[in-house]
């Protein structure tokens, strides 16, 4: 009897999904990343058709993330991140709502968290709808503290419009990218899904000089507090995640594997007497990802002018096979023209840097850039990116690039 009360039980839970290939309804949906201790990462995409095709467009503020890679394995709905080991197993219930898991690809073992999607759902936090007490607008110096008290610095910048806002935080080793939310009476929300990044952050906004009572909740179980104080001249120092070359270099050797292994060194032919970009990046990396879609759009219009890009890939794995597949959907999304090769270091490998570029001091951040002048000499280097969820400070970033370019294509 109780064998047959155990297979009844999973027979009717097979059968609460719906089992024929349901075409998604169209429009916006809700999505709840679900952690062990009952706090939630939510997130909107909204689903359109082209045809039969569709694409989810995951709305991060201003940002939109495609997802094309959607397919059906019987009654179990895949779809898959554009770039990132990164994707969702869905079953589509018959409440109209999608059940199931995200999971990500880690250096040791998957991350996966339950999620829950409600259609017709295009608000963040729909549960927070109180008329906005202050206006947080500008700029804040902010202390994050980590569970085992070690403090880091960052600069906050947010927009508020009536009760919506958005922002991001720039730290020494990158920025948060695109964070979208609400000021809800005296307390604010904010939230940002990208494949890799899965973040929530809450704090009392008691007035519009001091944020108090923050944290941070990301990925299935880290959490950090977080405090702020408005401050129009708020700064961090960058040296802690700097590069720079060891006494007695100044140029770079090396040579891996392409993603069609094919050997490349920074000596071949191909770059002699030109100003090449070397972009130390990851694909699990989402400031890469922004980096990546800034070089390829910037290689692909002034490659003319004697210019390369070379990436150096540092990945979760030491396997080749599993490193291609990832960086090639960079490759593919980016449009990349320039080679992406693959190190063969793991990222967490603590010699990463001895086993690659030994003419420079340890690589902290991902993306760092080296930029190579025409006698083939290293003529500067510039930790971390600065993406378009920084606004004015992207803009910023690209007149500098460019200037930099055009002084060293002079020399």
């Amino acid at each position: 009897m109780k064998k047959f009360v155990l297979l009844f039980a999973a027979f009717t839970g097979i059968v609460s999904a719906v089992s024929a290939q349901t075409v998604i309804p169209k429009g916006w949906w809700r999505a709840s990343l679900q952690r062990a201790d009952g706090n939630t990462i939510d997130f909107n995409f909204e689903v359109t058709y082209t045809g039969n095709k569709p694409t989810w467009f995951i709305r991060n503020a201003t940002e939109r993330i495609p997802l094309t890679d959607i397919r059906w394995e019987k009654d179990t709905l895949l779809a898959a991140m554009p770039v990132f080991e990164s994707s969702f197993r869905l079953h589509y219930e018959k409440d109209g709502t999608l059940r199931g898991f995200w999971t990500r690809g880690t250096s040791a073992n998957d991350v996966t968290l339950p999620v829950t999607i409600v259609h017709n759902q295009a608000a963040r936090f729909p549960q927070h709808v109180q008329p906005a007490k202050h206006n947080i607008t500008g700029r804040w110096a902010t202390t994050f503290t980590d569970k085992k008290g070690n403090s880091s610095i960052a600069v906050a910048e947010f927009v508020q419009k009536g009760r919506q806002l958005t922002g991001t935080f720039l730290t020494p080793t990158g920025d948060y990218r695109f964070l979208e939310g609400v000021v809800s009476g005296d307390s604010l929300f904010m939230s940002a899904f990208d494949g890799i990044h899965a973040f929530t952050f809450i704090a009392r906004a008691g007035n519009n000089k001091k944020i108090s009572g923050g944290r941070v909740f990301s990925g299935p179980a880290s959490t950090e507090t977080w405090v702020a104080e408005a401050n129009a001249k708020a700064s961090y120092s960058d040296t802690i995640s700097a590069v720079y070359l060891r006494p007695g270099q100044d140029r770079l050797h090396f040579r891996f594997p392409d993603l069609d292994s094919n050997m490349v060194s920074i000596s071949d032919a191909r770059f002699k007497n030109k100003v090449v970009i070397i972009q130390l990046m990851g694909s699990w990396c989402p400031n890469c990802m922004d980096e990546t879609a800034f070089l390829s759009n910037f290689y692909n219009h002034n490659k003319q002018r004697g210019i390369e890009v070379i990436a150096l890939a540092y990945e979760y794995s030491d396997d080749f096979h599993r490193s291609q597949k990832s960086l090639r959907k960079f490759q593919q999304h980016y449009n990349v023209q320039y080679p992406m090769l693959i190190t063969g270091v793991k990222v967490s490998d603590a010699a990463r840097t001895e086993k690659t570029l030994p003419e420079i001091t340890p690589i902290r951040t991902y993306p760092t850039t080296i930029f190579i002048g025409k006698d083939g000499k290293v003529k500067k280097t510039d930790n971390g990116f600065q993406g378009p969820g920084t606004g004015a400070h992207h803009e910023e970033y690209k007149k500098n690039f460019n200037a930099l370019i055009d002084n060293l294509l002079k020399q």
